[in-house]
């Protein structure tokens, strides 16, 4: 059973004892007095680290050069991550500048290349102005404070940060655990969606750390969808330091369950501020599914619903129309079967065994307004759930990504 799980107040992935970070203003963005856009999150001790990356055929360097470091299954101290300039679709240059990024921290931080990993993101098609990175580099003034800065560095179209950490107890040693996340455009369910770093100062086994990791992801991560597109530097990475003096949690350790829901907590709630940030977004929208045949079938109802874009723009409307809730779990692939369907808008019946159940319908529209729009559908059929997150479509997001370059 966990242990009890808290959250930080100000909490950020410098929450953990043992992780520094800096951030600076390198010209990789467009100017503004209170831009950041490069920045490093470092580790005093070695850590235990693990990843889930995109699927995209069509991938940044970045990627590449984290899966191989990873594999090799060594100590991490750190990494370095630039925004506004995705590093992507430029060729063998590409892989050069990673590589080339990772020497730079490792040469600032005082460790090996090797114990360095590296993200980019922003602008697909475009090379690194290594000379501007250069020259930031030496601006970074790494400080366990600086978690905030690191949260405002990654992002792109992002209207604000998001941060977080929890407290727990592991052997009776207080462990923290915090995060950074960044994305508003270009998340869609296909690991992992944006990028996200989390630190630790719990002691884990790498291997458990990694299946953790890849568990928790398709439960969070996995579940959010802004607009149906999925980037090409999508990751997640976790680093954890051991500083707290915990013995090493594994798999079927007494602590195991603890550690693998402060990992949950943390992932949720960054998953939650993404799909609230959506770009253009009004409503975070929320989609629980339950009673399908299994867990596979109950994600598969949940993110389809949460990424129609007639139930996004219904959500935008503050248009009670549940029969696109029905038509997306129909056209999912999940097990359905209309006449055991019970279906419910922020807590209000609207059908029930299959049957439309009559409801207040400006009653409904008054609870659509709420910046937080919940559909729970109970499909009665097995012991499957899932949850997934969304966003509303709305003018805005048109707007922003028709002159995303310009």
């Amino acid at each position: 059973m966990a242990g009890a799980i808290e959250f930080v107040d100000g909490g950020t992935v410098t929450s953990p004892v043992g992780f520094l970070a800096g951030a600076t203003y390198a010209g990789l963005k467009t100017f503004a007095e209170d831009k950041l856009d490069l920045c490093i999150l470092f580790s005093e001790l070695p850590c235990a680290a693990a990843g889930v990356f995109t699927k995209s055929a069509v991938r940044s360097s970045t990627v590449t050069l984290d899966r191989e470091r990873l594999a090799q299954r060594i100590s991490m101290r750190g990494l370095i991550v630039n925004a506004g300039i995705a590093n992507t679709c430029v060729g063998e240059q590409g892989y050069i500048d990673a590589v080339e990024m990772t020497r730079l921290a490792a040469q600032k931080t005082g460790v090996s290349p090797e114990e360095i990993l590296v993200c980019s993101t922003g602008i697909i098609g475009v090379e690194l102005p290594m000379a501007l990175i250069r020259g930031g580099l030496d601006q970074i003034e790494l400080q366990g404070s600086g978690g905030p800065d690191m949260a405002k560095a990654i992002m792109t179209t992002d209207t604000r940060p998001k941060e977080t950490a929890v407290t727990f107890e592991l052997e009776g040693r207080t462990v923290h655990m915090g995060g950074v996340a960044k994305g508003s455009g270009m998340i869609h369910p296909n690991m992992a969606t944006m990028l996200s770093f989390i630190a630790t100062d719990a002691a884990v086994e790498p291997g458990f750390l990694q299946a953790t990791l890849s568990e928790i992801a398709d439960e969070t991560y996995n579940m959010l969808s802004v607009d149906g597109d999925s980037s090409t530097n999508d990751t997640v990475l976790v680093l954890a330091n051991g500083a707290a003096g915990n013995s090493p949690v594994s798999a079927g350790s007494p602590e195991a369950d603890t550690f693998v829901e402060a990992l949950r907590t943390v992932c949720t709630h960054l998953t939650r501020e993404l799909a609230r940030d959506g770009e253009g977004a009004s409503h975070l929208i929320v989609v629980d599914v339950a009673g399908a045949t299994d867990t596979a079938d109950a994600r598969l109802a949940a993110r389809t619903i949460a990424s129609s874009n007639l139930v996004k723009s219904a959500v935008y409307g503050t248009d009670p129309n549940w029969g696109r809730l029905l038509m997306a779990v129909g056209r999912s692939g999940a097990a359905a079967e209309e006449e055991k369907i019970d279906l419910f808008i922020n807590g209000v019946c609207i059908m029930e065994a299959g049957k439309p159940i009559p409801f207040h319908r400006d009653a409904v529209v008054a609870l659509m307004r709420q910046p937080e729009v919940t559909f729970r559908l109970n499909l009665n059929l097995g012991d499957g759930e899932a949850t997934a997150w969304g966003c509303d479509l709305t003018e805005e997001y048109v707007i922003i990504n028709s002159a995303y370059t310009t």
